[in-house]
């Protein structure tokens, strides 16, 4: 008998995001816009609380679920924001990569569909393949990236199982409106569909009043499964530390999917993450939304047009005008002008291009800089 692989691996590919992150550090002087991480170390805080765990030989089996004082940090910080979730309804997770194939892996039977609205990140598409699901894209795009009801009413079918959102949004920044999740929620409820939503993002919205689906439908509480991470706001995102919240139901089966799939988080380090939710992110916040500013502006005068981004790192230009597919312009902008961003094909959404700005502000300013000549080189070529 000849041996073989699952076949599930056959409709998966590698991280594109990744693939362009490598391109651009195998390019002497190229400039990377192309990671979505926090250009800032972790807070000095925080890494001496870790170090202090060590020293105190904190370094044994934790929990399955996490350590107490850590789930009761999760859930008191979950409801000053207007989530009503006991510790008992948490799990801490290897980030938040963990808790989505997490959730996909404990709703999803063999051929459920999943709806994505995209643009979105990769994640959700390749761990639903994964768990032999069938993805079903929502394109967005001709609402200004938001959900209307008509349109995920066209995507929903017989065996439509779940919806993905998340907001603010990775890549276009956009965060979902009331008419959005009020959409999902109308949805949710008339075909029984269970809600996953990836908060990552939630701590870095540049807009008052922020309000995610579980604080806007909490009478969903029974299929709404929260993913949340410490990596973006923190600045820790190689800790890998992040969270799940569902309801008791749920969160039991969530728990059995995470003991096999991973055992438990790191003990030493959940000390430093029950302390990360009691921090102030503000300046931190504010620094992104002055660099968005700056990327906005420069974006605007290379006259691409853009979606205003109100949270995370990211702006997500359209280069459809510029007549160059998304990957190509991404190869030759590090190739001829040594600055990285990401092809829009990396989100289901060829025409585009996403910049992260979460990067120091020198190397931003460079970047914005070369993305401009190079943009200008490609039109005087048309």
């Amino acid at each position: 008998m000849t041996l073989s692989l699952s076949h599930a691996l056959d409709r998966v590919a590698p991280s594109g995001i990744r693939h362009f992150a490598q391109l651009a550090d195998e390019t002497p002087g190229c400039v990377s816009l192309t990671m979505g991480e926090p250009g800032e170390d972790t807070p000095a805080a925080l890494r001496q609380a870790a170090s202090d765990e060590l020293a105190a030989g904190v370094t044994h089996y934790a929990p399955t679920c996490g350590y107490s004082f850590l789930r009761e940090a999760i859930s008191a910080y979950m409801r000053s924001r207007g989530e009503d979730y006991a510790p008992e309804q948490t799990i801490v997770t290897n980030g938040a990569t963990e808790a989505v194939f997490c959730a996909l892996a404990t709703v999803l039977d063999e051929g459920d569909e999943v709806i994505i609205p995209q643009p979105a990140f990769i994640l959700y598409e390749e761990a639903a393949l994964l768990v032999r699901a069938e993805p079903v894209h929502l394109d967005t795009a001709p609402d200004a990236f938001q959900i209307r009801r008509e349109s995920l009413e066209a995507a929903c079918g017989p065996r439509t199982k779940a919806i993905v959102i998340t907001s603010p949004n990775n890549p276009t920044g956009c965060v979902l409106d009331a008419e959005s999740l009020d959409a999902v929620a109308e949805a949710a409820a008339a075909r029984d569909l269970f809600v996953i939503c990836d908060d990552v993002y939630e701590q870095l919205s540049f807009s008052d009043g922020f309000e995610g689906f579980a604080q806007r439908h909490p009478e969903l509480a029974d299929r709404t499964i929260v993913v949340n991470s410490f990596s973006k706001p923190y600045a820790m995102t190689g800790w890998r530390l992040g969270w799940l919240a569902a309801s008791p139901e749920v969160t039991e089966a969530l728990a059995l999917v995470h003991q096999y799939a991973v055992c438990c988080e790191a003990s030493f380090l959940q000390r430093a993450a029950a302390e990360a939710l009691s921090s102030d992110v503000s300046a931190m916040r504010e620094s992104y939304r002055a660099r968005r500013d700056r990327t906005v502006q420069a974006v605007q005068a290379m006259g691409l047009p853009l979606a205003m981004p109100e949270g995370a790192f990211y702006a997500f230009p359209s280069i459809a005008e510029l007549g160059i597919g998304s990957e190509e312009f991404c190869e030759r902008a590090i190739r001829e002008a040594g600055v990285a961003v990401v092809p829009g094909t990396c989100f289901g959404a060829e025409g585009y291009v996403r910049i992260s700005y979460s990067v120091a502000d020198d190397a931003l300013d460079e970047g914005l800089r070369r993305l401009a000549g190079f943009v200008e080189r490609l039109r005087a070529e048309a």
